[in-house]
């Protein structure tokens, strides 16, 4: 797996209005860490959830905004964006405007492991 080339990977819904391709990385935790690009259609927002390692997510095209607990502010998302979320902070992101938010994604984990959390944020 030197070389992955994005077009031979196919996308997956996870949940309505969001594809993952999961560049490296698998369900049997073969790679010290998983990497993949999210598309989500314009409203589409993640659940506010958590990981028990750290993520950091990149956009790549669209526009959208963030939550990270312990901000009172949402973050605007756009292209050249860069998150770093904290082992076990919950947050949020949603796809803002008329095109999909398209993100890279590097899960510090062998598993993707999402904590989706009962109360949500608005």
């Amino acid at each position: 797996m030197p070389v992955v080339h994005h077009d031979d990977v196919p996308g997956e819904a996870f949940r309505p209005g969001m594809t993952y391709q999961t560049l490296v990385g698998d369900e049997h935790g073969s790679t010290p860490v998983r990497v993949g690009i999210q598309k989500s259609t314009p409203g589409y927002r993640t659940q506010l959830h958590s990981h028990p390692y750290m993520e950091i997510l990149t956009v790549l095209e669209g526009q959208g905004e963030a939550w990270i607990e312990g901000t009172d502010d949402l973050i605007s998302l756009s292209p050249g964006t860069t998150l770093v979320f904290p082992a076990n902070v919950k947050h949020w992101f949603q796809a803002k405007g008329e095109k999909a938010l398209i993100t890279y994604g590097i899960h510090v984990s062998p598993h993707r492991i999402v904590n989706v959390h009962e109360v949500d944020c608005e």
